[in-house]
Order: structure tokens, then C-alpha cells, then sequence
């Protein structure tokens, strides 16, 4: 399912939002004209043995936890990676920055890719072992995932346009909200468990790290919003 727009508007310009998505489309065409988006990656992505090793590889050569934290969040590995990540971002993002204010919205936009590093670090730790643990995490998605966290529980009666794809086929709904985003978590959650097992099939997909921006998200909106988004317009 991919999402087009929602159908709820916002007081003011989502400045915050905005500058991240320029602040992520910044740090790709650094990636891609640069050196290559691997070696990018390897230097700047964030490694889970960093917290309790070993690392081997490239990982031997880690920044500090710190700062492979925040960098990480802002690089991509494709094109695909980055679009998907940005269009979520502005359709979600928008609202709850609207709920929240500027300020409060990019602290909780950063916590929450804290967040999702805590739990994939955790997930990849007990489960990967060493060789797991060197591999960098890379991209957004996790701190989004918090932004689609507070988005579920402030707009439950908000409807998103979606692309449905079927096959080579493909059609376009209006759904609800809590509906899309229901699905969205209990995808991240079905492949993640199966990455447990078969972790090639997950592609390099971080699915914990979803899960764990989107937990964060349910649980922290309550404490960085202020006032109610706007009512969705039918």
C-alpha cells in the first residue's frame, strides 16, 4: 500500500517537517555524488555491535555511538529507500508537527530514531550475533515510524488515499486511517519475526526499528502535544 495524501489540514506550514525532508534529500545527493553510497554507508551508518561488540569488518571502525546515532538517520541507501520514507513522512509528518509545535515535534522526531536504534540494537544483539551486529542500520524510517505512532493515536478517524497494488494491477481507495497504519505495524511485526529466522529474507530491512519508532510513537504523543490536530475534512 502506498499512501498519496490524507484528508486532514494543518493550522500552519510544517516547517519541521520540511526542513528533514530537505535535510535527508541534502545527505543523498551527497551520497550519490561523492564517494559511493556503500562506502558512505560503512562510515556513517550505525553498527549495534558498537553498544556491546565484537564488531568485524568494516565496523571495527566505528564513529562514536553518538554520532553514528544521529547520522544514520538522515542517510539512504536508494532512491526507492529515500522517496518511500520522505512521502510517508510528509503526509504523517505534517499533522503531528501540527499537534505538537516545532519544537517539540523535531525533539520527538529524534527520540523516536533513538528509539528505533534501542530496539533493533536489542533484537540484533540477542538474536544476529556478531556478524549481524556489524552490519549498518541506515535511514529515516524508524523515527518515522514514531511520527505514525502519535499520527494513530491523534487521527484515528483520518482517511488516507492509497495505492492498493494488486499484481500488475493497482487501484486507489480512500481508507482509514487506523486501518492503514494497523496494517503497516502488523507487516513490520510479521517480517520481522520471520527475519528472526530467515534474516536474508528481510532484505536489510530493519523491521524492528519500525516497530520500535511506532511503539515509542503510541506512547510518547501524549507527552509532546499540546493541543489537538485539526478535524479531518470529509
Amino acid at each position: 500500500m502506498i499512501p498519496l495524501k490524507d484528508n486532514v489540514p494543518t493550522r500552519t506550514f510544517p516547517l519541521v517537517t520540511v526542513a528533514i525532508i530537505v535535510a535527508n534529500a541534502i545527505v543523498w545527493i551527497w551520497e550519490i555524488t561523492g564517494t559511493s553510497v556503500n562506502t558512505d554507508v560503512a562510515r556513517y551508518g550505525y553498527y549495534p555491535c558498537a553498544v556491546q561488540g565484537p564488531c568485524v569488518g568494516f565496523a571495527t571502525h566505528h564513529k562514536s555511538l553518538a554520532e553514528m546515532t544521529v547520522t544514520s538517520m538522515f542517510m539512504h541507501a536508494s532512491w526507492l529507500h529515500i522517496i518511500g520514507n520522505m512521502l510517508f513522512l510528509w503526509i504523517f509528518g505534517n499533522n503531528v508537527e501540527d499537534a505538537m509545535g516545532k519544537v517539540r515535534f523535531l525533539v520527538f522526531y529524534l527520540l523516536s530514531g533513538i528509539a528505533a536504534s534501542a530496539l533493533q540494537t536489542f533484537v540484533t544483539l540477542h538474536f544476529a550475533g556478531p556478524g549481524g551486529a556489524s552490519v549498518p542500520n541506515i535511514g529515516a524510517s524508524g523515527a518515522i515510524a514514531g511520527v505514525l505512532g502519535a499520527y494513530f493515536v491523534l487521527l484515528p478517524r483520518a482517511s488516507v488515499t492509497t495505492v492498493i497494488t494488486l499484481g500488475f494491477f493497482f487501484i486507489i481507495r480512500e481508507i482509514p486511517a487506523i486501518l492503514f497504519l494497523a496494517v503497516w505495524i502488523l507487516f513490520q511485526l510479521v517480517e520481522g519475526g520471520f527475519g528472526l529466522t530467515y534474516p536474508q529474507a528481510g532484505g536489510g530491512v530493519a523491521f524492528f526499528a519500525h516497530v520500535g519508532g511506532f511503539a515509542f510513537g503510541l506512547l510518547a504523543v501524549k507527552l509532546f502535544s499540546k493541543r489537538r490536530p485539526l478535524s479531518p475534512v470529509y
